[in-house]
């Protein structure tokens, strides 16, 4: 990058931010301040919190973008208003306090639980018959209430069987603080080992599910290398690992596979969600080096392709979705399609292989494994094995998304979004 164009990437991104900025103006904060009481004909999500971010002092917010010094747990409940009074996919935040029940999101309450060992008795009261548990990692620029809210939106349309745990690091909330959020998802990876270990020691849970989004899926799979290289393998108690828009670096990608398990059948089967107009990542690609995202490769075409042993990860490429999100990076929690798919396939363990997934026409699928699109009319279903991610074989493939277009001059609204 030439020192003309980092002034004007730095123009672009403060334009941005000033976007997400305007775009939350309208939002009070304290919106997790309890009203006591749940409003006839809604729904509610109780929420098992679990965080390393600091207390706050703020009525209603609880947790800061500050690192604390130990896992803080909640047990959080959130009222969603009637589905005739809201869009699928979407958030309804309330534009003042106290929120109204029928229009917004609104907390119901939150008790303070001692510690992720003590998380086991939240469990034993909230497990379905499925005995499954799924832990949400929110992705960069999430206060505490947006992922509370957001993965209470995710668990309410998809209508998952299983118990809803979110863990929540450390995050400023805030465009310019890229690397503090990176190095706070470093902070957090033995809190987060802790928590996944607390339900895995839990006698009554059956198996456990892993989502992660955007930068959170870095936390996420360096929780699995770090517990697979301490005890052999990752526990087996955890089955389903879901990769939302993941910013990783696909050489780190491929060798945190490689410790993970190179045989499929001793480690989680791995989902991941990719999108090739994420504007997110393609500005995080930029600042990272220009080595391709993981969230932004096509599946179907070379060098991937080509590359792809047989580990049996399967690949989403949600390109075609259309969404209310500018960035094209919360794809997988905005589209009605994309959370009932995890709620009623991915979380339950079934295959998407096969391409009735129900998510639109049956078109076809390519010869090696499996390549998904989804997209409004139609649906490829792709299960392409992603597996070792080879940097020389690579360069070729730089040229083409080059010559794609695919540069921040073209992201005039782009941010590392949530």
């Amino acid at each position: 990058m030439t020192n003309r164009e980092v002034p004007r990437m730095v123009r672009k991104v403060m334009f941005a931010g000033l976007i997400v900025l305007a775009g939350c103006a309208g939002r009070p904060e304290g919106v997790l301040v309890p009203s006591g009481e749940v409003a006839p004909g809604v729904s509610t999500v109780d929420l098992l919190v679990a965080t390393t971010r600091a207390p706050s002092s703020q009525p209603g917010v609880l947790f800061s973008g500050e690192r604390g010094s130990e896992l803080a747990v909640s047990d959080i409940v959130v009222s969603i208003p009637p589905d005739d009074k809201r869009k699928v996919g979407q958030v309804q935040w309330p534009k003042k306090l106290p929120a109204d029940p029928m229009k917004d999101f609104s907390t119901v309450s939150v008790k303070p639980i001692d510690g992720a060992k003590a998380a086991d008795g939240w469990l034993g009261r909230n497990l379905p018959k499925s005995r499954r548990v799924l832990i949400f990692v929110h992705g960069f620029n999430n206060r505490y209430e947006d992922a509370v809210y957001r993965f209470a939106q995710i668990v309410h349309d998809s209508k998952t069987d299983a118990a809803p745990v979110i863990f929540t690091w450390p995050s400023r909330a805030s465009i310019f603080d890229y690397s503090y959020d990176k190095e706070s998802t470093n902070y957090s990876r033995d809190a987060l080992e802790e928590l996944l270990r607390a339900a895995v020691n839990t006698p009554e849970v059956g198996e456990i599910t892993i989502m992660a989004h955007s930068m959170g899926t870095w936390l996420a799979v360096e929780t699995l290398r770090q517990m697979a290289i301490r005890d052999g393998r990752v526990p087996k108690k955890i089955q389903q690992v879901i990769l939302a828009s993941p910013d990783l670096d696909v050489d780190v990608f491929g060798q945190q596979m490689r410790a993970i398990g190179k045989d499929k059948k001793d480690r989680p089967n791995f989902t991941l969600f990719v999108s090739r107009d994420d504007r997110a990542l393609t500005l995080s690609r930029r600042i990272s080096g220009n080595v391709d995202r993981l969230g932004q490769i096509n599946p179907a075409e070379e060098p991937y392709r080509s590359m792809l042993e047989n580990q049996g990860i399967t690949v989403l490429d949600l390109t075609a979705l259309k969404s209310g999100d500018r960035l094209n990076h919360g794809k997988f929690a905005e589209s009605p399609e994309v959370v009932r798919l995890i709620g009623n396939r991915l979380i339950d363990g079934q295959s998407v292989t096969d391409s009735e997934v129900g998510l639109g026409e049956r078109i076809g699928a390519v010869a090696l494994g499996t390549a998904q699109t989804v997209g409004s009319a139609a649906s490829i279903a792709v299960s392409t094995p992603i597996a070792v991610f080879d940097p020389v074989t690579r360069r070729n493939y730089n040229d083409q998304w080059r010559r794609l277009g695919n540069s921040v001059e073209d992201t005039t609204t782009t941010a590392v979004g949530q």
